[in-house]
């Protein structure tokens, strides 16, 4: 793996920097991304991998991104998971009982006219595709409706 900045931009209590990483596979797959650190979080903007990858291993790479960048971006004074360099996410039960809090978070921030996604990555710590995915959870368990009624065909 190669980290390498494409740029930088100074604010006052920090910096936001860009970065290009590049994987390459013994297999020849091949996998490039940009990738934005700022406030101590990693954010993906742009994968590009040949095979294409499914959206399970994107979520994978995130996560096995997150440390290098953030070290090499220094980045990485935040929370720290035990054994590793990653932010630690807060704790958050698993089953019907996590499923009911994100319908419940994702409730509370449609009433407040904020949005729900970030609500639910914001309580549970998870990427935004980790976000929809419990809430695509909560969804099948029942707790929210569904988010495009279909009309019944005749």
């Amino acid at each position: 793996m190669s980290v390498g900045p494409v740029w930088e931009v100074q604010e006052d209590a920090g910096a936001t920097t860009w970065s290009q990483v590049r994987l390459t596979f013994t297999d020849g797959a091949e996998v490039a991304v940009v990738a934005v650190v700022s406030g101590g979080r990693v954010c993906l903007e742009e994968v590009r991998a040949r095979p294409a990858l499914s959206l399970d291993d994107l979520t994978v790479l995130a996560d096995w991104l997150e440390g290098p960048l953030a070290e090499a971006c220094g980045a990485g004074e935040g929370p720290v998971a035990e054994g590793g360099a990653r932010r630690a996410r807060p704790g958050w039960p698993r089953g019907s009982e996590g499923r009911w809090l994100v319908a419940r978070e994702y409730r509370t921030a449609q009433e407040q006219g904020a949005d729900p996604v970030l609500a639910v990555m914001r309580a549970t710590g998870h990427s935004r595709h980790g976000a929809l995915r419990l809430i695509a959870g909560a969804r099948d368990a029942g707790f929210l409706n569904r988010r495009h009624a279909r009309p019944h065909r005749c």
